[in-house]
């Protein structure tokens, strides 16, 4: 049974994280490939801070940063996700997953491979189907959220953050120049237009519009002018903060159907 297959989902990010939690509670051993730095804001979702906390729990789902294969291991017999600092290729090989998803969100492909895996998926746009992965699952909210795209690409990037109760640009926190982050607030808190949620190096980033913080990148990584280092849920609805999104789980129902789908197919008679 597929179920029992491994999955190494390449970034543990927020919509990783979806796509990891449901392939766990579908009885899929599933490890997460992260950098030793990640700059994911929605943090408290993501199993991506297990990098920086040694453990982290999404929903009852237990991941922990593991230093080996044979670490990762004994993680996945206690029903844990193991998150790795690796490169992708330095792991193909030595955990030799049947599945392999590229949940980097990179907007463009970063080296994933059709020959990677028996079964390869994409998140959103920078993958083909058929040409550099098996299928795609669409990640822009609509109609076709979550949609499995077995040829051709998903909608392109469009470099507007999806809205939120009208606001979408304007409700993300930017570095204000290349530094060292700081909180100054916490995920969770509830904030009015202007307060100051955060610094980098010294400047202070201020909340653009009412709610409460949804998102903001780790305390002291670096960053870059311009890069997204929070974000601001103008619902106000604290909780929210604190669980997968719909649109994660969306994309996570995706990646479900795609492997079971691929998997039906490659084992079908010619």
């Amino acid at each position: 049974m597929c179920a029992s297959w491994l999955v190494l989902v390449l970034g543990g990010g927020d919509l990783g994280t979806g796509v990891a939690h449901r392939l766990s509670r579908c009885g899929f051993r599933v490890i997460v490939a992260e950098r030793a730095q990640p700059t994911v804001v929605r943090r408290s979702v993501a199993f991506a801070s297990a990098v920086y906390e040694g453990e982290f729990e999404v929903e009852g789902i237990r991941s922990a940063l593991s230093a080996d294969a044979d670490e990762a291991r004994r993680l996945l017999d206690q029903g844990t996700i193991p998150v790795m600092i690796s490169s992708p290729q330095g792991l193909h090989g030595t955990v030799s997953p049947h599945v392999i998803v590229d949940a980097r969100m990179a907007k463009r492909n970063l080296g994933t491979h059709l020959g990677d895996a028996p079964i390869v998926v994409g998140l959103g746009p920078g993958f083909t189907a058929g040409q550099d992965v098996h299928a795609v699952v669409e990640t822009n909210r609509g109609h076709n959220l979550g949609r499995v795209i077995l040829a051709g690409t998903a909608e392109p990037n469009t470099g507007i953050p999806s809205p939120v109760q009208g606001h979408g640009h304007d409700r993300v926190l930017w570095s204000p120049c290349n530094g060292t982050f700081r909180e100054v607030l916490s995920i969770g808190n509830l904030v009015t237009q202007g307060q100051q949620v955060a610094s980098v190096s010294g400047t202070a980033v201020s909340a653009p519009i009412r709610g409460v913080v949804r998102g903001l990148a780790h305390d002291g990584v670096v960053v870059q002018e311009g890069q997204k280092v929070g974000d601001i849920d103008p619902r106000g609805l604290r909780e929210y903060c604190f669980t997968i999104s719909d649109k994660a789980r969306a994309v996570g129902g995706g990646v479900v159907e795609a492997i079971f789908f691929l998997h039906r197919r490659l084992a079908a008679p010619d």
